[in-house]
């Protein structure tokens, strides 16, 4: 099958694929802005509940914690959110697929009974590139996502007989949750070309990149394979120009090719935010905002989610509860640890870990803004 990939409404390049005779195709900017007219204003967070560092954590029989995860997702209703993007972990699959579908079943479950929809991360560029399964480590003191880890991982990602597994578990999940109502969407791989992150904690994957772009298209595939009735995407996050094709790495070129919706993350002062947003906006597609709010780097709520209302773009901040992710201390946390002093503002995170707003005002305008466009939520 031949495709060929637009920029900004100009062919940039055109590329074979080898998707299966059945798989669906890319929706048309049509059809995605007909799936996205149907739903409301989608306002939520990078969700992890406060007792998981990672991943793991969060999904592992051992420490799966379904009664901390409705307190919390319910925190997330009554100020008016309806949408978290969760993260998984191909290991998690290789380990347990029954296990974590089930799982993955019960916190749907969840979500639902507080109208709250799930976009699932398959894979993930950021952080530890040699992810182990099992009991983690305890969080590093005053360090910002100290035990965060990548998916596939370097070993994997490195090793092209490994892929046969990667395929399995994104079909297996995809397809298990392809009519699933409950879930929002899938994005297939977060910040693909970010080389890890963690202030030169970790070593870097050789030839990272080159390996990522030449495995993120057969993701898109094999997800699209199976047939999902939900959109697919992954999202920009670097760079100066996305709606010019000259500035674009391999990998940017896949991402806003592939994705039925776009999406991009923007940690900066509202005016980036918002000139990043019409760049993304100008391939005719909606837009998913899958992470900002950084409250240190210019990032807040009182700056981007009245833009993202405004051009109607689907926001998740990152963080929502306070715990052992510990993504209140700053990216900077990895070279200078907050160990003596808490820092002077939080980063990231919406609540402490008992529930109450770090910020009430941020809570209520939350509240008003998804009010205004959605009507109130009630229990």
């Amino acid at each position: 099958m031949t495709r060929f990939l637009l920029l900004a409404g100009a062919a940039f390049a055109t590329i074979t694929t080898s998707l299966p005779a059945d798989a669906r195709d890319l929706w048309t900017p049509t059809q995605a802005k007909s799936w996205y007219g149907k739903q409301p204003w989608m306002v939520g967070a990078n969700y992890t509940n406060r007792g998981a560092i990672n991943q793991f954590e969060m999904w592992q029989p051992e420490t799966f914690n379904p009664q901390q995860i409705d307190e919390e997702l319910g925190w997330a209703q009554d100020m008016g959110m309806n949408v978290m993007r969760v993260y998984l972990h191909n290991m998690l699959w290789e380990n347990d697929a029954a296990g974590l579908k089930q799982r993955m079943d019960q916190f749907l479950q969840i979500a639902d009974k507080h109208k709250i929809r799930v976009l699932f991360v398959l894979f993930d560029s950021c952080w530890d590139p040699n992810p182990v399964a099992g009991p983690q480590r305890p969080p590093i003191p005053g360090v910002h996502n100290s035990g965060w880890m990548q998916a596939p991982g370097a070993a994997r990602l490195a090793d092209a007989s490994q892929y046969d597994k990667l395929e399995g578990y994104v079909k297996d999940v995809v397809g298990t949750f392809a009519n699933d109502k409950r879930v929002l969407g899938w994005d297939v791989w977060n910040e693909p070309n970010n080389e890890g992150g963690g202030g030169g904690s970790y070593k870097p994957t050789p030839n990272k990149t080159a390996l990522v772009a030449g495995l993120l298209g057969r993701v898109f595939d094999w997800a699209r394979s199976v047939d999902p009735v939900q959109p697919l995407t992954s999202g920009v996050w670097i760079g100066e120009h996305w709606d010019k094709a000259e500035t674009l790495d391999a990998v940017e070129r896949i991402q806003l090719s592939q994705s039925d919706i776009n999406s991009f993350h923007d940690y900066n002062w509202p005016e980036q935010w918002e000139t990043r947003a019409k760049q993304v906006l100008s391939y005719g597609r909606p837009v998913f905002c899958t992470e900002y709010m950084a409250r240190g780097n210019g990032s807040t709520f009182d700056g981007s989610l009245p833009l993202g209302k405004k051009y109607n773009i689907a926001m998740f901040n990152w963080g929502f509860v306070d715990g052992k992710t510990q993504t209140r201390m700053p990216w900077d946390s990895w070279k200078k640890p907050y160990t003596y002093e808490e820092p002077t503002i939080w980063f990231h995170e919406v609540l402490r870990a008992d529930g109450t707003p770090y910020r009430k005002a941020e809570v209520d305008l939350i509240k008003r803004l998804t009010t205004e466009a959605n009507g109130t939520r009630r229990r």
